[in-house]
């Protein structure tokens, strides 16, 4: 169950990381507003799956499935470049979440 609570906290980083960019500077509020629950939403769920996972596998996977999450959303919502470069960069980090993953007895 630490798992799933950890990639669900990823996915709320993913939240927060993209909505910063919507905030503009923290300038509009209602993306402001979401900015900052799903910070609280993510760090608290962190918290939770850190109560039994190792705290450097915990914090590596969530920092990954945040930094996925946000390069490929950057690519699909924002335009930004999709070279082969990042995309060999991102797998990388994938294979080290499943590495984590499977390096880790839970």
């Amino acid at each position: 169950m630490a798992w799933v609570i950890l990639a669900v906290a990823g996915l709320f980083e993913v939240g927060w990381a993209i909505g910063l960019k919507y905030t503009e500077g923290f300038t509009r509020l209602w993306p402001t507003v979401w900015t900052v629950l799903s910070m609280a939403v993510s760090l608290g769920l962190l918290g939770i799956a850190m109560k039994s996972l190792p705290l450097g596998t915990a914090y590596a996977v969530w920092v990954g499935v945040g930094a996925v999450g946000t390069v490929v959303l950057g690519i699909i919502l924002f335009g930004e470049p999709a070279n082969a470069f990042r995309i060999i960069s991102v797998s990388l980090i994938i294979i080290g979440i499943i590495g984590l993953k499977f390096a880790t007895q839970v």
